[in-house]
């Protein structure tokens, strides 16, 4: 790999090492605020609209500068929204709840987020060959997953009693620093980690690939825009790569706080305790995604669907499972299926969206479709607490809800594959790539 690459990961890491740790404290800031439970899995809702209604000007964004620079610039913003959040409670507005400031300051962290998404993903296109791509996904996926792994468990510990006590505690000569809950200490140390980010990306590199002139006019954006969506769900393996992504992420965002539900009321855990198991999915991802980027390569990457069908019937077995070696054997072979199969649909989707579109339209619209997912699927599950459904009728719902959509999937494939539709597209040379002026 290439010296750029680690750098890559680098800023990445803490990114999203910060992103994971700052959802744990801005979890804990709502309880503190006294805010009412199903506004809970709203906080990543308000952190994902952005990727929505941004979706199509980001990608003209991250093509119109390096990526590097606009991983910067978008870095800033995560910043931005974590001192609104740090102010929450000292700021008030007429007629407007804290626990409401909450989920706006948190929304402006998701659009820093929908901004730097396009560039981090993007550059690998631009930087490696398509042959590369799936041990790059491999890397980036298992990073990450070792950042959701830390950084849950980092948010974890910073709001428990002992760490929070310590960080309060800390005296500055002379200086008032106005933190008083653990929520608020953990914000700060979170900002931290969003600065080694930003450190980060300013040691990566130009790739030195330009696009055309990006469209400035907001409607010829939004029509580019739908036409980059049509042309990725009309190809063939597109629409079976994007689906699947576009499930894995609406699913696993849900998954988050099902399993912080599901610790609370069938394992008796408390918030900090709750966010280790979200670490310990991640580890089985990580294993996933290693195996994944070992295994498989490229032209093979639809043979792993079958994992996805099995993945949602063993989220089932969590009402069954009390024991606590069980519960983390579960969580951890649950997460290897996952990141099985969602790294090669990963590479297959970059490999596809480059070729027929560019590197940052082309994630855009899979952020599009992937965050459309998680707002749809976090709206039902808020609604389902709501209703005051028990834990465990909503896991059924949500395992059977997988299984067969993932059953779905691979029949419309088998579909594709009795016309004639067959995996040599994944080495066509030849681009249909549009500049989008």
């Amino acid at each position: 790999m290439k010296r750029g690459f680690y750098t890559i990961m680098g800023a990445q890491f803490f990114s999203s090492l910060a992103d994971n740790a700052l959802l744990i404290a801005a979890i804990a800031q709502l309880l503190e605020l006294d805010g009412p439970a199903w506004m809970i899995p709203l906080l990543k809702f308000f952190f994902t609209v952005s990727y929505v209604a941004l979706a199509a000007f980001v990608g003209a964004f991250s093509d119109a500068f390096p990526k590097g620079r606009v991983m910067f610039i978008t870095n800033g913003i995560k910043i931005v929204g974590c001192i609104m959040l740090f102010f929450v409670g000292y700021v008030q507005f007429v007629g407007i709840p804290e626990y409401a400031l909450v989920l706006a300051a948190y929304a402006v962290v998701g659009f820093g987020a929908a901004a730097y998404s396009p560039a981090k993903y993007g550059i690998l296109t631009e930087l490696l060959p398509a042959s590369k791509l799936v041990i790059a996904n491999g890397w980036i996926e298992g990073l990450t997953v070792v950042s959701i792994i830390l950084g849950t468990v980092l948010g974890g510990a910073l709001i428990s009693p002992r760490v929070a006590s310590a960080l309060i505690a800390i005296d500055i000569p002379h200086i008032d620093t106005g933190i008083e809950t653990p929520a608020e200490s953990a914000i700060v140390v979170i900002v931290g980690l969003y600065f080694i980010a930003a450190i980060f990306n300013l040691f990566i590199p130009d790739t030195g690939a330009r696009y055309a002139r990006q469209q400035h006019n907001p409607f010829l954006l939004v029509r580019d825009f739908y036409v980059c969506l049509v042309t990725l769900w009309k190809d063939k393996l597109g629409q079976i790569s994007l689906a699947v992504t576009t499930l894995f992420w609406g699913a696993g965002a849900t998954l988050q706080f099902i399993v912080l539900k599901w610790a609370e009321s069938h394992l008796g855990l408390p918030l900090d305790k709750g966010a280790i198991l979200q670490g310990v999915t991640a580890v089985g991802i990580a294993i996933g995604a290693a195996m994944a980027a070992r295994l498989i390569p490229l032209k093979r990457s639809l043979d792993t669907l079958p994992a996805g069908v099995v993945m949602g019937t063993f989220v089932v077995v969590m009402i069954f499972v009390s024991s606590m070696p069980l519960v983390y054997a579960l969580l951890v072979f649950m997460g290897a299926l996952a990141g099985f199969f969602v790294v090669p649909m990963n590479a297959l989707l970059q490999h596809r969206g480059y070729v027929l579109l560019s590197a940052g339209h082309s994630i855009a619209v899979q952020n599009f479709n992937e965050n459309v997912s998680i707002l749809v699927m976090l709206a039902i599950y808020a609604s389902m607490i709501k209703a005051d459904l028990h834990v465990n009728v909503i896991i059924v719902i949500f395992g059977a809800f997988v299984a067969l959509t993932m059953l779905a999937i691979i029949l419309r494939h088998r579909y594709n594959q009795s016309r004639g539709d067959s995996l040599h597209l994944i080495g066509m040379k030849t681009s249909v790539k549009r500049g989008f002026p």
